[in-house]
């Protein structure tokens, strides 16, 4: 019984002094006010939103495996005799950063798991990283305010991408030497500082002896600290400008509404952690991936038969065997068209254009305001035409980089393939842009027709002239409110020409552009009072404080 008195006044004493110490950090850290606010944030419970996560969680999968991995490997190209369990391969000479590779593959305990699931875990983050940016892109969700969101997600991606190609060409393997040497022969159609950078890059002539041994610190180190600390910043960015959301009754510009963070999202996050694990966990068990044993070691004279990249750098891939091996001499020096155009032109285009793109939307846009409503792809003909032109010319430039396997299963000449998909990558974009745009007006008409005459009813009546005719039923309020929130811009008009002004031609293409992109669109059925009420719902907060200092 006094044991028991003494255990009570040491709980009583401990309670005091966890309470003393959190009152005196929340005196002088705003611990209490963070905490509060951090635990009333509103989630969205729709799907779409669980890409980022699956990104989020597959990173922290990527981290604890990677972890497990720096124990046993060796980032050296210093030479070794292979005595490993693999038979086939013992007793070659081979490099130290291979020969650690097998050894965890065969003889750490655990280890070819662990591997496997940490490239899973890649493809995987990069996937969805890739999908999350194309939920953005496609409903609008980079507009003001969120444009440095997706600056900063953007450049995630590309950090996504260095990064697991540097972890793929670390095992020294012939697939990823074949890799190393494709990356070598980009950097040297460089212009001038070709020659240097590989000088740089690899420490010596082709392949040299510094190539894994530098590579191994980006990997482990420095990308993955910029991708943790750009990944706490989006989320610090989420927290603050609140996420956007779909156009659902009580749904405004001005609120935010979803799941509160604890206890319904932190339980569903948490649980959704465990399944992203598990299933990377399964693949990794049962889905062969990335057999080094099976390609052997580098030789800088030998390529791997059949060999593929992974498929984020597979459109780089294609490419390079699209591009036609054409040569320029200029002033005594050659320049090298492929791999100049595909290996560096065609990627800083690509990624130049969609770090700009939601600055050159807001450029001919004449809504200049907060968007805090997600846009429906159909209402948005042009940007959701470009998004899948650009997706259809990817497809194919993927495609084209295993053309050498197309051509082996289908028995098809593989010049007659290449030629196929030089015209398929010509072609297909102009057609998937006109044909997106198209189904996208037809969609918008759909909708409006919807809202006029209401839902086709299961009753069918004869007519006084003798035809016949479905029944229908009125729209939904909840479905009328999805349909009828949305903003139906027009185009730019040309400003006045001002005497004197040098902005003219700049303003005639920006409304040139601007009634390119917004000249067609199908505006639902309202009435005036619907359509004020409308423009309120869809207003930010910065609309709500122009009223009040107007």
């Amino acid at each position: 019984m006094l044991l028991g008195r003494r255990r009570a006044r040491l709980a009583r004493a401990a309670r005091r002094t966890v309470r003393r110490a959190g009152f005196a950090l929340d005196a002088r850290l705003p611990l209490g006010e963070v905490a509060k606010a951090g635990l009333r944030k509103a989630f969205p419970d729709h799907w779409s939103f669980l890409l980022g996560e699956i990104a989020l969680y597959s990173l922290v999968v990527l981290l604890l495996t990677g972890t497990y991995l720096t124990l046993f490997f060796q980032p050296s190209m210093g030479e070794v005799t292979y005595t490993g369990s693999y038979g086939p391969l013992r007793g070659l000479r081979v490099s130290e950063a291979y020969d650690s590779t097998l050894r965890i593959s065969f003889d750490v305990r655990g280890g070819l798991l662990i591997r496997q699931m940490h490239h899973w875990a890649a493809l995987v983050f990069v996937a969805a990283v890739g999908a999350h940016l194309l939920r953005v892109f496609f409903t609008g969700a980079f507009r003001r305010p969120r444009e440095v969101n997706w600056l900063v997600g953007l450049t995630m991606f590309v950090l996504a991408l260095v990064e697991g190609f540097a972890g793929y060409s670390l095992p020294d393997d012939l697939l990823s030497g074949t890799g190393l040497r494709t990356a070598q022969g980009i950097m040297l159609s460089l212009p001038v500082i070709g020659t240097y950078m590989s000088f740089f890059v690899f420490g010596d002539e082709y392949p040299g002896e510094d190539i894994v041994s530098r590579l191994y610190p980006v990997h482990i180190l420095l990308v993955p600290g910029l991708l943790l600390a750009l990944v706490t910043l989006h989320l610090i960015l989420v927290v603050h400008l609140k996420h956007t959301q779909w156009a659902h009754s009580g749904r405004t510009g001005r609120n935010a509404v979803g799941a509160p963070f604890f206890p319904q999202y932190a339980a569903k996050s948490g649980g959704f952690f465990f399944m992203v694990a598990g299933l990377l966990a399964a693949v990794g068990a049962l889905a062969q991936i990335n057999p080094v044993w099976a390609y052997g070691p580098y030789r800088p004279d030998l390529v791997s038969t059949g060999s593929q990249p992974d498929w984020y750098v597979g459109f780089l891939e294609g490419a390079l065997r699209l591009m036609p091996g054409i040569e320029t001499r200029l002033w005594g020096h050659t320049l090298m068209w492929n791999p100049l155009v595909p290996g560096v032109l065609l990627p800083g285009v690509l990624f130049a254009g969609l770090y700009a793109y939601p600055f050159f939307e807001r450029w001919i846009s004449p809504d200049r305001g907060e968007q805090h409503l997600c846009d429906r792809p159909r209402n948005r003909p042009a940007r959701t035409a470009l998004g899948l032109a650009v997706l259809c010319a990817y497809a194919v430039l993927l495609l084209a980089g295993a053309q050498d396997l197309l051509a082996f299963v289908f028995e098809a000449p593989l010049p007659a393939l290449t030629w196929a998909l030089r015209c398929a990558l010509v072609v297909l974009p102009p057609g998937v842009f006109w044909l997106t745009r198209r189904l996208c007006l037809a969609l918008q008409q759909q909708d409006a027709e919807l809202l006029e005459r209401g839902a086709e009813g299961d009753e069918v009546r004869q007519t006084v002239e003798g035809g016949y005719e479905s029944s229908h039923l009125p729209v939904s309020a909840p479905q009328r409110y999805h349909l009828l929130v949305r903003r139906v811009p027009e185009p730019l008009l040309p400003e006045p020409a001002v005497p004197g002004e040098h902005r003219a031609g700049a303003q005639r293409l920006r409304a040139a552009l601007s009634h390119w992109y917004y000249k067609d669109a199908v505006a639902p059925p309202m009435r005036e009072e619907h359509r004020r009420r409308v423009d309120a719902i869809l207003a930010g907060p910065d609309a709500a404080e122009t009223d009040s200092r107007g």
